[in-house]
């Protein structure tokens, strides 16, 4: 591979870095606001905001969500719609795409979400609380490749692209936990409308049809029919997601082809910036050339970038304005104390380390897969810790594991404190592994 090409994988990776530090600062600004909000004089508003129904009626019908259900089973189908479209990418184009590159990523992501889950049922007790098994499964990638980015270059690139692999393999986990074990019932006649649907859908999209009202009717109907059907709606994004095309619906030498004749006729043309509205050829000239590099340009990277800003700073600040917004009505060590809140800070802070570097350990050590380039174990380590920061996703499923208020608070409390440790921990880690790398570079070059 090219020193050029490298330049331009580590440059935009480098963007894809940076965006997640952002993405990481406003997220941390929602939930700070969102926790004084709802500790204030004025938490009774806050509260009551959340509870503001918010719908349609048309006759004797009515359709309407609380302001708080709509941002969690509305405004996240859309987050989970993005997810979705990294992990189809990842999986068809990307470093899920071949056995050797996915193997340690795989391995990782299934250790840290087994033992968090053992270790939670093994301290959370009985009843209800056993619900939260989930919760201390997630990992949450902007905060997790955020904390990475924060030591620049002198983490291996190879590091922070194994993380991300690492998070959506997470993601696909926490998907189907949520839903294979948070359904409550299932309506099969909605859950077939809605596999209509989506067959429908995947057929316009892979027919290259462009035609927005298509998309803006059958988008929203696949959403109220998993709504309908039981299955969480948020579901509902990553199976839309999925009938994305990731790959350019034309050949590049046919595109090459198009755009040297094209050029070869503007040229040959006067082109001015008027000249097109008389001259109907040079106008379907220029439409060719629009059309054969929308062609190259894939649908799901496309609506990657173009989504991504509107999910970080408006859909995630949002859902923590709305989720980690905690009343602390007895005292905060007596909260963490509970069998919940040590469940969930204990599976997400050990059981998150743990259950990575061991399954990675293992399938190295097995000849089952290869550690990334110029990476050593203390430095996978880690990561791991990193991969504590269970945020987003774990109140996500928290919202879906309770009905207590009591237990929910618990929960909350519990993620806020073992994210946080992990990150501080992880990021101590992080600079002991760098500085200890760097002495032996330096100790190797000395003769």
């Amino acid at each position: 591979m090219s020193h050029r090409i490298l330049g331009e994988i580590r440059g935009a990776f480098g963007a894809f870095l940076r965006a997640e530090i952002l993405d990481s600062v406003t997220l941390i600004v929602a939930t700070i606001t969102a926790l004084i909000w709802a500790n204030s004089p004025w938490s009774a508003t806050y509260f009551s905001l959340l509870n503001t129904h918010v719908g349609l009626s048309w006759g004797t019908h009515t359709f309407s969500l609380s302001l708080k259900h709509w941002i969690n089973d509305g405004l996240m189908a859309l987050f989970f719609f993005v997810v979705g479209l990294e992990i189809k990418r990842e999986i068809v184009v990307g470093h899920l795409s071949a056995p050797g590159k996915a193997a340690l990523p795989i391995a990782a992501a299934i250790g840290g979400m087994m033992l968090p889950a053992v270790i939670y049922v093994a301290l959370a007790g009985s009843g209800e609380a056993m619900a939260g098994w989930g919760i201390p499964m997630a990992t949450d990638i902007a905060f997790a490749v955020g904390v990475l980015s924060l030591f620049g270059d002198r983490v291996p690139l190879s590091l922070k692209v194994f993380l991300s692999a690492l998070a959506i393999v997470d993601d696909i986990g926490a998907v189907l936990v949520i839903a294979l074990f948070y359904t409550a019932s299932i309506s099969w006649i909605a859950l077939l409308a809605a596999a209509v649907l989506l067959g429908i859908l995947w057929w316009a999209s892979t027919r290259g049809i462009r035609n927005v009202l298509v998309y803006a009717t059958l988008i929203p109907c696949v959403w109220v029919a998993v709504l309908a059907s039981g299955v969480h709606a948020t579901v509902a994004g990553i199976l839309i997601a999925f009938t994305v095309p990731v790959r350019a619906r034309i050949e590049p030498e046919k595109f090459s082809s198009v755009l040297r004749a094209r050029f070869n006729d503007l040229e040959r043309s006067v082109l001015t910036r008027e000249s097109m509205l008389h001259d109907h050829q040079q106008l379907d000239t220029i439409v060719e050339l629009d059309l054969v590099t929308r062609a190259l340009r894939p649908m799901g990277i496309t609506l990657e970038h173009f989504l991504h800003p509107f999910q970080s700073y408006f859909v995630l600040p949002a859902f923590a304005l709305c989720n980690a917004g905690v009343h602390f009505d007895s005292p905060l060590r007596s909260t963490l104390t509970s069998p919940v809140s040590l469940a969930v800070i204990a599976g997400l802070f050990l059981g998150k380390q743990v259950g990575i570097q061991l399954f990675c350990y293992g399938t190295v050590k097995a000849g089952w897969a290869q550690m990334p380039e110029r990476t050593n174990f203390f430095q996978i380590y880690a990561v791991s810790c990193v991969a504590g920061i269970g945020f987003t996703m774990s109140l996500f499923i928290s919202e879906l594991a309770f009905s207590s208020d009591m237990l929910l608070s618990q929960a909350k409390s519990a993620i806020f404190v073992a994210s946080l440790v992990s990150a501080l921990w992880g990021i101590l880690m992080i600079y002991l592994s760098t500085r200890r790398e760097k002495l032996r570079q330096k100790a190797a070059i000395i003769p």
